[in-house]
């Protein structure tokens, strides 16, 4: 039961910190939304920035479970690269959740990540299996030396972040209505296929 109750504040703390932000969630909301007395968030996580902390580890957890299920050191290395591109951005276009909350943490610094005790771990292994996947592509002659694991981690998330973060701004900035699905299966085509050429062999002029 307790673990169930817990869960439940984590769920509608989620939703309600990728609404509202930290500075506009209310406690009171949460545990509204979550069907149980709001002192319960206080004797499961301390404070609202307790919850927030432990939220964003849920998140990251959740990102790098994913991302751990596609066994990409299974796949030949371009199939390997392919799949991680298009999760990453497929991941974004189903979890506006995910983008958010980590929107509104850089607003405040990123001063709950700098506090856990986990985020960097769970960030790690996704980076070393990069480097993996970009070594043998080299030994294959598929891929150029030097590219930078985290680099290439920070293009491919970064293309799909900015594009989903920024999703209406940019439609109003250039006429153009970046939230359809047309739309956003054109931009994903084109992150696959700069991603991809952006660590291939470089023709010699």
């Amino acid at each position: 039961m307790a673990d169930k109750t817990r869960l439940q504040l984590l769920k509608a703390a989620q939703e309600t910190f990728a609404e509202f932000g930290l500075k506009g969630a209310r406690i009171d909301t949460i545990a509204q939304r979550a069907g149980v007395n709001k002192q319960l968030v206080y004797h499961y996580f301390g404070n609202k920035d307790g919850l927030y902390s432990t939220v964003l580890e849920k998140v990251y957890s959740e990102i790098r479970e994913r991302e751990s299920e596609l066994k990409l050191s299974t796949l030949p290395v371009e199939e390997a690269m392919r799949s991680l591109i298009e999760f990453s951005y497929d991941y974004l276009r189903e979890n506006p959740d995910f983008v958010r909350i980590l929107a509104d943490e850089n607003v405040h610094g990123g001063r709950h990540m700098q506090a856990s005790e986990t985020v960097q771990a769970l960030n790690t292994p996704i980076i070393t299996l990069i480097e993996e996947t970009l070594v043998r592509g080299v030994d294959e002659g598929l891929f150029r030396k030097g590219v930078d694991p985290l680099h290439f981690y920070l293009s491919i998330a970064g293309m799909s972040f900015f594009y989903f973060a920024n999703i209406h701004t940019i439609s109003r900035a250039f006429g153009r209505d970046f939230d359809t699905k047309d739309a956003m299966d054109e931009r994903r085509a084109h992150i696959v296929d700069l991603a991809l050429n952006g660590i291939r062999p470089r023709p010699v002029i």
